[in-house]
């Protein structure tokens, strides 16, 4: 395997470049995923039949919560990989420990809200605005639970093998695909959640 020691670690050889290229590729069919959610959701979110409406359900405090934890979470993974590329291993195991906590916490919030859905009555059989808006959010919180178990398993490859190569492109990866959760978010945050209260 041969290293170019001009380029940043995680581009430091061929497959690198390849497994970050094919990556952007999955993610670009993950963008049209969520694209097709929100096309569903603006197409359902009036059919509200005898269920509430988003006006009704949604409460800003815990979205507020959601959204800040997720932001900072964007800019401790940020942190790691700069870390990483200065070659400060602990300090990049610490921020992707805090990124991971950031997340379960978002989490927890999430299935708290799922929780006070079912209780005012917005399940999946109340109506098509709770039933996609539901798949919604449940798609994202699912890619978060994803992203927790796969950060997690970073963090072990890392602490036995050290910062390699291999061990860096994983890690810059998961970044992509953690950042790209952020983004996912903030257009919930701004056209279901912002757009729903008004």
């Amino acid at each position: 395997m041969k290293i170019d020691h001009s380029q940043p670690l995680e581009y430091s050889t061929e497959q690198n470049k390849m497994n970050i290229l094919g990556f952007w590729i999955f993610l670009g069919a993950e963008i049209m995923l969520f694209a097709t959610l929100f096309t569903s959701y603006f197409v359902y979110e009036d059919r509200i039949g005898s269920g509430p409406a988003g006006a009704e359900i949604f409460g800003i405090t815990p979205v507020l919560f959601e959204t800040f934890i997720l932001l900072t979470s964007s800019f401790t993974i940020g942190l790691a990989i700069h870390a990483m590329r200065i070659q400060r291993t602990k300090a990049m195991l610490v921020f992707l420990g805090i990124t991971l906590l950031l997340g379960a916490a978002f989490l927890g919030i999430e299935i708290y809200e799922f929780t006070h859905y079912y209780h005012v009555g917005a399940t999946l059989q109340t109506s098509a605005f709770t039933a996609i808006l539901l798949t919604t959010l449940g798609t994202h919180g699912a890619h978060v639970t994803f992203g927790l178990f796969w950060g997690l398993f970073i963090i072990l490859q890392i602490r036995k093998r050290g910062l390699t190569p291999e061990t860096a492109n994983k890690s810059f990866i998961f970044s992509l695909y953690w950042h790209f959760l952020d983004v996912v978010w903030i257009f919930i945050f701004s056209f279901i959640y912002l757009k729903g209260m008004m």
